[in-house]
């Protein structure tokens, strides 16, 4: 999986580029893992490029929200698409973050 990763201001964002199954759920938890030591949890995962995904997937996102939610910050997803927002929703895992449409709307949010 391709994982895109930018710099804006002080917030790191990464963007992987496919569906978020087995696998690629592990590169991209270690990226945002990484990216979160490196940089305070000012993180934001731009799914925007991410059709759909597995229980894979939704565990990496429950881990680093939980993860997150205990040292007092957030998990920051942005650009979720139709489907996405609805598994979120479905299996509760969106509630361990903070869903934005947008990635800039997002960054601005750690302001």
């Amino acid at each position: 999986m391709n994982i895109d990763t930018q710099q804006q201001a002080a917030v790191t964002v990464l963007t992987p580029r496919g569906p978020l199954l087995a696998g690629d759920a592990k590169e991209v938890r270690a990226a945002v893992k990484d990216a979160i030591a490196s940089n305070h949890g000012r993180v934001v995962l731009d799914i925007s490029k991410v059709p759909y995904t597995d229980s894979h997937g939704l565990e990496m996102i429950t881990e680093i929200g939980t993860e997150l939610v205990n040292t007092g910050r957030v998990f920051k997803l942005a650009g979720a698409n139709e489907t996405m927002r609805e598994v979120l929703a479905l299996t509760e895992v969106g509630a361990l973050c903070e869903q934005f449409d947008d990635v800039t709307t997002a960054v601005r949010s750690f302001a």
